[in-house]
């Protein structure tokens, strides 16, 4: 039986309502309800309000998803539409179906 239980912390930065960010974050919440269901927090920034948290996280392009944890701090950039590569990212494996 699996002990870790750690809740997985994510940041997405984004800049306003834009049709990437948008994007972004409606994929994010897919993965996140069918990989990590029950063990996951999403923090939405927008910079357009908070631009000074984009410096913390040096993030240089929007949107940006940070995995903070579990460690390794991870990045992508996108859209995350290609569920894949961001499983592989966030080094999440995939539920068993």
């Amino acid at each position: 039986m699996e002990t870790k239980d750690e809740i997985w912390e994510l940041r997405l930065y984004v800049a306003g309502k834009t049709t990437k960010s948008v994007t972004a974050l409606a994929n994010l919440k897919r993965y996140c309800e069918e990989h990590l269901k029950g063990k996951y927090v999403i923090e939405v920034i927008d910079l357009l309000i908070q631009p000074q948290l984009a410096e913390g996280d040096q993030i240089l392009a929007i949107p940006t998803l940070v995995k903070k944890v579990p460690e390794p701090i991870r990045k992508i950039i996108g859209d995350l539409s290609n569920e894949e590569k961001v499983l592989v990212g966030l080094n999440i494996r995939p539920a068993k179906k």
